[in-house]
């Protein structure tokens, strides 16, 4: 579950072990007695006036940063690590105390598991109380119960799952999201479009829904039409999207969306298509797709077979072929 998955990934991220944490590379700036006597401050001190008269047996604040930023340093994240993570560890050099033991749920905005293989959402997660950003792409959930996810959250991204219902989902949205992906996942046509509305989502500000299998554009542009913050939708790659009339039915439909499909929509394109979408008898659920086939290897040109002499008693041979295209 997503939670085995956190406590595995702040494990691998060793903010309680060197050069994080508390420790005896560090014990002497965050033990208050020791910094009493010295005239230094303890613990939840600014470290910047920490450098001077540091143990021999100690490392200071800056050389613990350097082992976490140095590429080459065996303690560096690797390049492609989330900002929460970066931030985390330097939390760990600078303030320890405020990320050790149960601290560290009140202080993280943001959570980013991806490809663990997680195929559940637990409750475990209401213990981020201060949830922000939850990233969860490229996962096995098919089914996601927002009773379990935190109130605070704005950003939700799931995309590359398996979700097919958003029932579960809608049970106890969080009021604040402004984000939801939901991209490559398996909803369709007619019940998912229902729960697309401001009764659940009421500040929502950018949807993903690309390469899902909705159908029926007239259906889900009058859910969609009742997000009144919405500004920023991706529709590509459903069936729907091979419409004809399909990008400017849209435009002229939500007359506040700012992006589509990943491109702006400019006052001249909102111009040109003023009017559409009144004109619903344009709008067809069916396209047709032309396949032009230029060249078809391994198989014999007819057109080079010598033609026969009239009266000729030579054997005639004939060949026929059947060939199938999957799309």
């Amino acid at each position: 579950n997503v939670w085995a998955a956190f406590q595995e990934h702040l494990r691998h991220l060793g903010l309680q072990d060197f050069p994080c944490g508390l420790g005896s590379w560090n014990k002497s700036r965050f033990d208050v007695r020791t910094s009493r006597r010295r005239g230094r401050p303890g613990l939840g001190a600014d470290p910047a006036g920490q450098e001077e008269a540091m143990p021999l047996s100690e490392e200071s604040p800056k050389v613990l940063m350097e082992l976490l930023s140095d590429q080459h340093s065996p303690w560096a994240l690797p390049p492609d690590c989330s900002p929460q993570d970066r931030h985390l560890q330097e939390m760990a050099v600078l303030t320890p105390q405020l990320i050790r033991g149960s601290n560290i749920f009140q202080v993280l905005r943001s959570l980013r598991i991806v490809g663990k293989g997680v195929d559940e959402v637990d409750e475990g997660l209401l213990q981020l109380e201060q949830l922000e950003e939850l990233i969860l792409s490229a996962n096995q959930i098919s089914r996601i119960t927002s009773a379990n996810l935190p109130r605070t959250l704005k950003v939700l991204e799931l995309c590359y799952n398996a979700v097919a219902d958003l029932q579960d989902l809608c049970a106890q949205p969080s009021p604040e999201l402004q984000h939801l992906g939901l991209g490559y996942n398996r909803l369709c046509d007619p019940v998912q479009d229902k729960h697309l509305t401001a009764n659940f989502w009421p500040n929502l500000v950018s949807l993903d829904l690309s390469f899902n299998n909705f159908t029926d554009l007239l259906g889900l542009v009058s859910q969609l039409s009742s997000l009144q913050k919405l500004r920023i939708l991706v529709l590509q790659g459903n069936p729907l999207a091979l419409i004809p009339t399909y990008r400017g039915f849209l435009v002229d439909s939500l007359p506040k969306l700012c992006v589509l499909d990943d491109i702006h929509i400019d006052p001249d394109e909102r111009h040109r298509f003023h009017g559409l979408a009144r004109q619903r008898e344009l709008i067809r659920n069916e396209a047709r797709v032309v396949v032009s086939i230029g060249e078809i290897k391994g198989v014999p040109d007819p057109s080079t077979c010598q033609k026969l002499e009239v009266g000729s008693e030579a054997p005639v041979i004939t060949y026929s072929y059947c060939v199938t295209y999957e799309f």
